[in-house]
């Protein structure tokens, strides 16, 4: 019985800098209600786990348009060799 694949889908559009945000956001509310509760000393590691996913979150948002932006550029000037 032979199968023949189909060709796979184009990728989706997706905006990853909202991505990003969003992961942000929920780290800042997760660093938000911790702060609110009393945290035993030996849970205080908690607080800075929340401000490391807040500052990559950041990072993400700063990064990922110059990520997409080259990706971008590259595949048009892979094009055009290909094209010339």
């Amino acid at each position: 019985m032979s199968h023949t694949r189909r060709p796979d889908p184009p990728p989706l559009e997706t905006n990853d800098v909202r991505v990003a945000q969003a992961g942000t956001v929920a780290w800042a509310v997760a660093l938000a209600v911790l702060l609110l509760l009393d945290l035993p000393d030996g849970d205080r590691w908690w607080l800075w786990v929340c401000v490391g996913g807040i500052l990559i979150g950041l990072f993400a948002c700063w990064y990922v348009p110059r990520l997409q932006a080259g990706r971008r550029r590259q595949a048009a000037e892979h094009a055009a060799r290909r094209a010339a």
